[in-house]
């Protein structure tokens, strides 16, 4: 008998700011990587782009760095501009700069979508080779995926208007953004609502009316692109300040 769990509800953490959610999550991050290192061995996490962040990876690479197992921890991300891995728009060297180099993780168990490669199609291949790889060739579930969402709601570099957002096979695939730098890599649905556990981190007063589309699970997908990440055998939070809070 085939048991289909249904998605995940979100469970929505409204914080007093992006300092208190920051601190929220880092502790969501501590537990759930000692509890999977302790049931499988390893953690695997998914970094998100852009600024909320930045505080949640001081937080981890100051307060938290003894309470992480980072010598068995293996980092991805959700999204990437296409970019070089120093460039100032790059997702990687924020995630290098404020968490990273900061922390006893091993060299080879960072990895970062490769950008060096010669096009966007060719890198989304690659990454799913990778990925493949890690992941013994299904497909690939993490033990927390962190995300954030735009005004418009977009999450990774999944936009309103792309077409990797109705993508049903491929795990990794190139993206067009509507601002610069244009040229973008996201996971695709498929891979984010395999993940064990969801983590959104949101900030700001222009993300509360894509909040409350966020949280309807009636939501267009395509007006509202987080809308559609519901995990389907998952856990699913918003950390999210007052100011984005649409209650």
């Amino acid at each position: 008998m085939v048991h289909h769990m249904s998605p995940a509800e979100p469970v929505l953490h409204i914080c007093a700011d992006l300092e208190e959610a920051s601190l929220e999550v880092a502790r969501k991050i501590v537990e759930l990587a000692q509890t999977a290192v302790a049931t499988s061995g390893q953690f695997s996490i998914v970094l998100s782009g852009g600024n909320t962040p930045r505080r949640l990876h001081e937080v981890l690479a100051t307060d938290y760095r003894d309470a992480v197992p980072w010598a068995d921890t293996h980092v991805f991300w959700g999204d990437e501009r296409w970019v070089a891995h120093d460039h100032p728009d790059s997702n990687f060297r924020m995630a290098d700069e404020t968490l990273l180099r900061h922390v006893p993780i091993p060299t080879g168990q960072v990895h970062p979508m490769p950008t060096q490669l010669d096009d966007p199609e060719v890198a989304a291949d690659a990454y799913q080779t990778q990925l493949a790889e890690l992941f013994e060739g299904k497909l690939p579930r993490f033990d927390l995926l962190l995300l954030g969402m735009g005004s418009d709601g977009h999450t990774a570099s999944l936009f309103p208007t792309s077409a990797a957002l109705t993508e049903a096979t491929a795990w990794v695939m190139p993206s067009e953004a509507p601002s610069e730098p244009r040229q973008r890599l996201t996971l695709t649905l498929p891979v984010l609502n395999n993940a064990a556990c969801v983590v959104f981190l949101i900030s700001g007063s222009d993300k509360r009316t894509p909040m409350a589309m966020a949280l309807d699970s009636t939501t267009d997908p395509a007006i509202c692109p987080a809308a559609a990440v519901r995990p389907h055998s998952g856990q699913l939070h918003f950390y999210v300040d007052r100011a984005a809070s649409p209650a």
